[in-house]
């Protein structure tokens, strides 16, 4: 259990060393969500963060079919003029 101490003109919470390191805390940014029941703090994630891992590994995994590769294959542009 803690309680709220003052700091300057805001107050904090100290937080135990056990229950930081059973919360992975330790040395993260983190983010604040005011709840019904109180307050949750939890590591602040990034904006995709992990995207790029994530993707990695649905491309490696994914067994595309013939029409899928001739479509990442496609170039991006064409010379030739469209007829309408």
């Amino acid at each position: 259990m803690t309680t709220l101490i003052r700091i300057g003109n805001s107050q904090g919470v100290r937080i135990p060393k056990a229950i930081i390191e059973q919360a992975q805390l330790d040395d993260k940014e983190l983010e604040f969500k005011v709840l019904d029941e109180g307050l949750l703090i939890k590591p602040a994630r990034k904006p995709r963060q992990g995207w790029q891992k994530q993707f990695e590994k649905t491309i490696k995994n994914e067994q595309g079919d013939e029409l899928d590769q001739e479509w990442l294959d496609a170039p991006l542009v064409e010379d030739e003029d469209w007829e309408w």
